[in-house]
């Protein structure tokens, strides 16, 4: 323990020590917008022969980072910015000498941007330099918008297995109401970005500044552009070194809206011998008000969720939890800010407890409430939920949460404090959970950080060692990742509303990665060496998992990419599991196994991506092939096809497992689509379609019409469950 704890201030003493002989970066650039008072621009994407924009200075210095670090953009590029009282308005003309060139690959709100040519810009609102809103387009005037929070940090990679928690990072699933309109022509393409000041949160008054910076992706190249210069390895979400907008006078706009739905399902069991079939009708509201332009009230009652995507199958091939991402917008929205803990390790609040029960049957949610947003350069959540009874005592269960989170701005620094409960509601209920939870983030200059949080849970039963904590030091800059940290989880530590990978453990970890420009490797553009590892340890100091990952991606220009890596694994088992039917008995097994990713150019209309794990496992061997193969063809359809197969030779048997599935969609416009995922797994014999037909007005708003299908391999019905729902959603905007 004492040497843990030298390393790792010797790691934060190294960080300060880096940090202030590399303090370099330069000054972040800076600009007035403009402020309309009399005349507007036609929002219709025509960029070039609107006076209005025309009359406006633009911007023009973008900077590449991709595939030539440091150069000049290759096309040019024209960026001008405005608002009024009641909207903040962006447009880009960006030129393109070959326009036949230029790739679209999807037009569905939110699909990824970073394999299509593309504009994106971020706004720190508040100036914390640590939050923002994200606003983007391509040609076909897509709508992607997301809230950055941390400045995207959020998600992870354990042993291979990317994870996501729902601490900090990029929230696809916030969608507000705004307007983009693209033009395309000889020229290249253009657009114009309306975005109403109530769709967004900040602080009114007198000569404010905002953080921003834009992103140009040009598809032919590969090419990555900023305004502001971002070293190797950060994104645009790095919102401590976006630029400046200065002298903004802004308004507080008043923001009511109302958001009725109403719905009918059919629902056919035909299961067996006995089939059943119901018809049911349900419709509920939610309303979201701005108490003040930085503090929403949100309130719904009787919610629904029935347009969400279904989970995707997953097969448990270890001996601990597997996680499922919340998709629920509701729960979502600000979830940035009620997050505490290790992302997809230790989430101290997971919203998918609340309305899903551990089978993964709906419970229904009663209504409930939340307050989210800033008082000044403090972050403010407040949530409450109830749902309906789902066992023989009858009562209702509430949840609560209340989240404080206070960011010092200037040194990319915060502190904060979060309380968690669930208790049953009604005579004779006794059953309750609750966590408080302190955490905090120290910054070091733009490069390094300490983060780390301390919990302690209590319920209806007395524990011993109720305790969480964990502290971590990262060090980011110039293409170098370092990070060392320790996380402890007492053998009583119990939160109900939360997510725990394991049970019980102390873990250190660390990860050194490299991330490089070659110049003398021919064809090579970059590689990234990196060497990462973690353990856990019972409270007997007996060793659970050791993981030791060395590997090095190797990246040409085109975006194609080789990563080859080796893991050196130890597991001890101190009593005997199921893995899928085959017993593991108890032992120590000591493996290394090979580790091989192949990712094709994601610019090109068909790419694939595969990971290969070949070597020993728990005392026998594992072959493991995950493959995915994405297709598009122009930019209404797009299929991403999967397919997962394990074939494990264990001690007392085999194991051959296969997951597949295929997720299908075509655009008829933006905001009009019909989407599928098809799934499969031999394990359970269960076959799953979900199919999804979309029509919006505003935001995520408007007629779903949705069939979920699950049945049994043979199709002999001992599984055959089907639901037909259809739902319309408005958005009414009182104010």
């Amino acid at each position: 323990m004492r040497l843990r704890l030298f390393g790792f201030v010797l790691l934060l003493t190294s960080l300060q020590y880096i940090n202030a002989q590399q303090n370099n970066f330069k000054e972040r650039p800076s600009f007035a917008p403009v402020a309309l008072k009399t005349s507007e621009p036609v929002i219709d994407g025509n960029v070039i022969d609107d006076p209005v924009w025309q009359d406006i200075d633009p911007i023009t210095n973008l900077t590449q980072v991709t595939p030539n670090f440091g150069a000049a953009v290759s096309e040019k590029t024209e960026i001008r910015v405005a608002y009024t009282n009641n909207s903040f308005l962006v447009a880009v003309v960006c030129y393109d000498s070959t326009p036949e060139r230029i790739v679209v690959s999807d037009s569905r709100r939110d699909a990824k941007l970073n394999d299509e040519d593309s504009f994106q810009f971020i706004i720190d609102t508040y100036n914390d330099q640590q939050n923002g809103f994200l606003f983007g387009t391509n040609p076909d005037a897509k709508q992607y918008d997301a809230q950055i929070d941390n400045e995207g940090d959020g998600n992870f990679s354990r042993a291979g297995r990317q994870q996501g928690g729902v601490i900090g990072g990029t929230n696809l699933n916030w969608d507000a109401s705004w307007n983009v309109v693209t033009q395309k022509g000889e020229f290249g393409w253009s657009a114009e970005f309306e975005i109403p000041m109530k769709s967004i949160r900040f602080l009114s008054g007198q000569d404010k500044t905002w953080g921003i910076n834009f992103q140009r992706n040009i598809a032919k190249n590969t090419e990555i552009a900023f305004w502001a210069t971002l070293p190797l390895g950060f994104e645009i979400k790095r919102v401590s070194m976006a630029g400046k907008m200065n002298g903004m006078q802004l308004r507080n706009p008043k923001n009511l809206k109302l958001f009725p739905y109403v719905i009918g399902q059919e629902i056919r069991d035909n299961t067996g011998v006995y089939n059943s079939s119901q018809t049911n009708g349900d419709a509920g509201i939610d309303l979201k008000y701005s108490l003040t332009p930085g503090l929403t009230l949100d309130l719904t009652y009787n919610t629904d969720f029935a347009q969400v995507e279904v989970d995707e199958q997953q097969i448990n091939l270890d001996r601990f939890n597997l996680f499922f991402p919340e998709k629920r917008a509701f729960f979502l929205e600000n979830a940035g800010q009620f997050s505490v803990g290790s992302p997809g390790e230790v989430d101290l609040f997971f919203s998918r407890r609340i309305g899903i029960a551990e089978n993964g049957s709906v419970v229904p949610i009663v209504g409930g409430g939340r307050i989210s947003g800033k008082v000044g350069q403090t972050n403010v959540g407040l949530l409450g939920m109830q749902t309906e009874t789902v066992s023989e005592n009858g009562f209702r269960t509430n949840f609560s949460v209340a989240r404080v989170n206070h960011d010092f701005s200037k040194s990319r620094s915060s502190l904060g404090a979060i309380v968690v409960g669930k208790n049953d509601v009604g005579a004779g209920s006794e059953n309750f959970n609750n966590v408080i939870a302190v955490d905090g983030k120290l910054g070091l200059g733009k490069k390094a950080d300490i983060t780390g949080f301390i919990a302690k849970s209590n319920g209806l039963q007395d524990r011993e060692q109720e305790h969480a904590y964990q502290f971590k030091g990262n060090y980011n800059w110039d293409g170098w990742r370092v990070s060392l940290g320790y996380t402890e989880l007492g053998e009583g530590f119990n939160p109900e509303v939360g997510f725990l990978l394991r049970s019980s453990f102390k873990k250190p970890e660390f990860l050194i990665f490299k991330q490089w420009r070659t110049k003398n490797l021919g064809p090579i553009f970059e590689v990234r060496p990196h060497v990462s590892g973690f353990s856990y340890y019972d409270f007997d100091n007996r060793l659970i998992s050791s993981f030791l990952h060395v590997d090095n991606h190797w990246v040409w220009p085109s975006g194609f990419e080789i990563h080859t890596g080796i893991n050196f694994r130890t597991e001890g088992v101190f009593e005997p599991f199921s893995l899928t039917g085959v017993e593991v008995p108890v032992g120590e097994y000591n493996h290394q196994e090979l580790q091989f990713v192949l990712i094709t150019n994601p610019n090109k209309a068909i790419n694939f991506y595969n990971r290969t794990f070949i070597g020993g496992y728990y005392g026998g061997n594992r072959m493991q092939f995950s493959n995915t193969m994405n297709i598009r063809s122009g930019n209404k359809f797009s299929a991403n096809i999967n397919l997962t197969y394990s074939d494990l030779r264990l001690l007392n048997g085999d194991v051959n497992a296969l997951i597949s599935g295929a997720r299908l969609s075509y655009s008829f416009t933006p905001k009009m689509f019909v989407q599928s995922l098809v799934q499969y797994n031999n394990i359970t014999n269960v076959t799953s379609l979900n199919a999804r037909f979309g029509l919006l007005q505003k935001a995520n708003a408007g007629l779903y019409v949705v069939l979920n299908i699950v049945k049994d391999k043979d199709w002999i019905d001992q599984i055959n469950n089907q639901t037909l729902s259809i739902k319309y959603s408005r958005q009414i905007d009182v104010l």
